[in-house]
C-alpha cells in the first residue's frame, strides 16, 4: 500500500501571512483614525469647558443684574471691564469682570473700597478678552483661550441702553 503525501506549496504559507498583515494594517488604520477623532473631540470639549463656559457665566451675570442702570461698561484699574452694580441695605456694591495678566477675573467690592486688578478672583486663563458695544442694547464678549481658540457671545439687555 502506498501512502499519499501532500506536497506543500509556498502559497500555503504566504496566504495566511498576507491575510494577517492585511488584518494588522486595517486594525492599525482604524486605531489611528479613532485617535484623531478622539483628539479633535477633546479639543472641542476643552474649548467648551473653558472659554464658552466663562462666556456663559458672564451672560448669566448680566441677565441676573439686568435692571435699569445696573449694567455698564467701564474700566477698573486700567482694564476694560463689565461693571455690574447691586444695592444691598442701601449700600452700593460693584462686580467687575475684566482681563488682567492673562486671566479673566471677577471682583465684588463695596462702593468706595480700595482694590486693584490683581485682587480679583481668577475665572479662566485667557490670552485675550474683549468687550464691544454692538448697539445700545447689545454687548459682544470675545475670549481667546491659551490654545488660541476663540469663542464669543452677544448678550442683549432688555431693561436699558448702555452708555460707554
Amino acid at each position: 500500500m502506498r501512502l499519499q503525501t501532500k506536497h506543500k506549496h509556498m502559497i500555503d504559507f504566504l496566504f495566511p501571512v498576507a491575510l494577517f498583515f492585511v488584518f494588522a494594517l486595517s486594525s492599525l488604520t482604524v486605531v489611528l483614525l479613532a485617535a484623531r477623532i478622539y483628539q479633535s473631540t477633546t479639543e472641542d470639549s476643552a474649548l467648551n469647558d473653558t472659554a464658552r463656559t466663562s462666556l456663559s457665566y458672564i451672560a448669566e451675570k448680566i441677565h441676573q443684574n439686568d435692571t435699569k442702570g445696573m449694567v455698564s461698561l467701564g474700566t477698573f484699574d486700567g482694564c476694560d471691564a463689565l461693571v455690574l452694580q447691586q444695592t444691598y441695605n442701601d449700600e452700593n456694591y460693584y462686580t467687575y469682570i475684566y482681563a488682567y495678566e492673562n486671566e479673566l477675573k471677577e471682583l465684588f467690592i463695596k462702593d468706595g473700597a480700595n482694590a486693584t486688578a490683581s485682587d480679583g478672583k481668577a475665572i479662566l486663563q485667557v490670552k485675550d478678552f474683549s468687550i464691544e458695544l454692538v448697539n445700545d442694547q447689545l454687548l459682544k464678549f470675545q475670549c481667546v483661550d491659551k490654545n488660541d481658540r476663540t469663542a464669543s457671545v452677544i448678550v442683549g439687555l432688555r431693561s436699558q441702553q448702555i452708555d460707554y
